[in-house]
């Protein structure tokens, strides 16, 4: 390998260059981020409607735990209050059945009146805050403090009912210790002095310590602070609607719309199987892609862009040229086949017809073959003059012929055409023909000797095959034209197809040079008729003389045939067609 012609590599990625490649992916599913920002918008609009007339009321209480000591700093109320608990407990049915009797609601409207509380506690706090959502401003006010009241009512219900049952036990416990006493005492007085009376008396004194003790338990739950909390923060009529308003809820419902339009791009994105960019096209084929043909002007028109009024096209072909041209892999050799992966193979014909005149204009002796020799069309579209039939064709025995007398194939059958490049020069063309076999076609002698003309000096073949994915016959030329370029659309290929072809031509032995990308068909987006710049018998051009060929290099000659039509020039008369 020289300095002059080094192989076109794969750029490397960075992880920035990927993230901008697959955020321009997703551009592209303009659709789904419509979609996403217009449901967005929907949900907007309704928030701020239904938020408009919402008006929120809150209050605060402060929880207290019973005590007989308020300063007493060793008492810690969150070690005695299960704030969860009541937190629960505030939200419960009863709750909600003793704030119905003070707003005079009935039973059947318990749930719509538990459905705008929401109570909650602030951290580190013994605080509960009690909201309450209403249509009006004056109702929520006064919901809420409704509320509010009837859970400290409740609460200082139960505190006093948990105390009062704690000192009825007490005095239950209590009272037959004291008929004791009281019958002990009864005995003592009538009993004389003595032991008996002093065993008596000791035991009198035990049944009044045990009475004293219950007596101080009560004394003290009858002490105790039963306060259960208190209101820190009285609700008020709120002086506007809580709700977010409509241009804040469209905000909020546009950016909530992008971001879901923005996952569900990603989504498509992650399970689309076809390449949506060139870095796609570039890591599944493993090379590099060569040029992006214009999509006006890349189907539809004449197969030569030279000449055209808008020189985009044929500057695309000159650029996809000139790399291939510094690439080694192809200037050592000189053979490159056109190929695109299955369906119409139209683009891949235009892009070996301008790469070929782009080489004849770099003074290059170009050959160019369309071995598609099932819909051959290229001698109907181009504008060619019959050429010298190559002197390898004459063989002894007649067309068709070889020395040993067995029959070979009809094609190559030593027709040449010169094709008008108009100021890119001229290039020849062996044209396609229908043939019964066409794998023996390929694989013949003849068609080996074509292809090696790429030999002599300063000679460049291009050969046009069939689809590859649709045809076995690109792979049968792969060993002698071992340099491939593809040429496909990203939106009709998959990516697994992109790596079957790579396979399969690396695996007859060729390499992939590159790819050229181009936009879908004319007839992949509407039905129409026969595309301009097709020829048809009806306007099919007078034939103009070609410019004479420049001199290239042949096979040693055998035998010269006399009429076998390179004694004189002619103009051919071709058949039409379509691919």
């Amino acid at each position: 390998m020289n300095d002059k012609h080094r192989p076109v590599a794969i750029a490397a990625e960075d992880e920035p260059d990927l993230l901008r490649d697959q955020f321009k992916q997703l551009l592209r599913y303009r659709r789904l981020l419509g979609a996403g920002i217009g449901i967005g918008l929907l949900g907007g609009v309704y928030l701020g409607i239904s938020t408009a007339d919402t008006y929120v009321a809150t209050a605060d209480v402060v929880l207290r735990t019973p005590t007989d000591d308020p300063f007493n700093p060793s008492i810690a109320a969150d070690k005695t209050v299960n704030i969860g608990s009541e937190r629960q407990t505030a939200l419960s049915r009863s709750i909600a059945e003793e704030a119905a009797k003070k707003l005079n609601i009935a039973d059947s409207g318990l749930p719509a009146l538990r459905t705008g509380l929401q109570v909650t506690n602030p951290p580190q706090s013994m605080v509960l805050r009690f909201t309450y959502t209403a249509d009006s401003p004056r109702e929520a006010a006064r919901r809420a403090n409704a509320l509010t009241e009837a859970y400290l009512s409740k609460r200082q219900e139960s505190l006093d009912a948990t105390r009062d049952k704690m000192v009825k036990s007490y005095e239950k416990q209590r009272d037959p210790i004291a008929k004791q006493l009281d019958e002990l005492a009864k005995d003592i007085s009538r009993m004389p002095a003595g032991a008996a009376r002093d065993a008596a008396a000791s035991q009198k004194t035990d049944l009044q310590s045990k009475v004293g003790q219950f007596n101080g338990q009560i004394s003290k739950l009858d002490a105790l602070d039963m306060t259960p909390g208190r209101i820190t923060s009285k609700a008020t009529p709120p002086s506007a609607s809580d709700g977010p308003g409509l241009p804040m809820s469209l905000a909020l419902g546009a950016a909530v719309g992008l971001a879901l339009g923005l996952l569900a791009a990603w989504v498509r994105l992650v399970f689309d199987p076809a390449p949506r960019s060139d870095g796609d096209v570039s890591r599944a084929l493993r090379a590099p892609v060569l040029g992006s043909l214009p999509r006006d002007k890349s189907a539809g028109g004449p197969l030569l862009a030279a000449g055209e009024e808008d020189p985009r096209l044929a500057e695309e072909f000159r650029s996809v040229a000139f790399r291939l041209a510094y690439d080694s892999r192809f200037a050592d050799r000189r053979r490159l086949l056109v190929v695109a992966p299955r369906g119409s193979s139209e683009i891949a014909a235009a892009v070996a017809v301008n790469l070929a005149a782009s080489f004849a204009e770099t003074g290059k002796d170009v050959l160019l073959i369309e071995a598609d020799l099932r819909t051959p069309v290229l001698a109907s579209q181009l504008p060619t003059d019959a050429g010298g039939r190559p002197r390898w064709s004459q063989m002894p025995g007649g067309p068709g012929q070889n020395p040993a007398g067995h029959a070979e194939s009809d094609w190559p059958d030593g027709r040449q055409l010169v094709v008008d490049a108009g100021e890119s020069g001229s290039f020849d063309l062996i044209p396609g023909d229908r043939v019964r076999n066409v794998a023996r076609a390929l694989t013949s002698a003849r068609a080996s000797r074509l292809i090696s003309e790429a030999d002599s000096p300063n000679s460049t073949v291009v050969v046009l095959a069939p689809p590859v994915l649709s045809y076995a016959d690109a792979l049968a030329l792969v060993d002698r034209v071992d340099g491939v370029l593809v040429v496909c659309d990203p939106r009709a290929v998959q990516r697994t197809d992109l790596a079957r072809i790579r396979e399969l031509i690396t695996g007859a032995g060729g390499t992939v040079l590159g790819a050229v990308l181009h936009g879908p068909l004319p007839d992949d987006k509407k039905g129409g008729g026969p595309r301009r710049g097709k020829r048809t018998p009806g306007n099919a051009p007078a034939a103009t003389p070609a410019p004479a060929p420049r001199p290239r290099p042949t096979l040693p000659v055998e035998q010269h045939i006399p009429g076998d039509g390179t004694d004189t020039v002619a103009l051919r008369t071709v058949r039409t067609g379509q691919r």
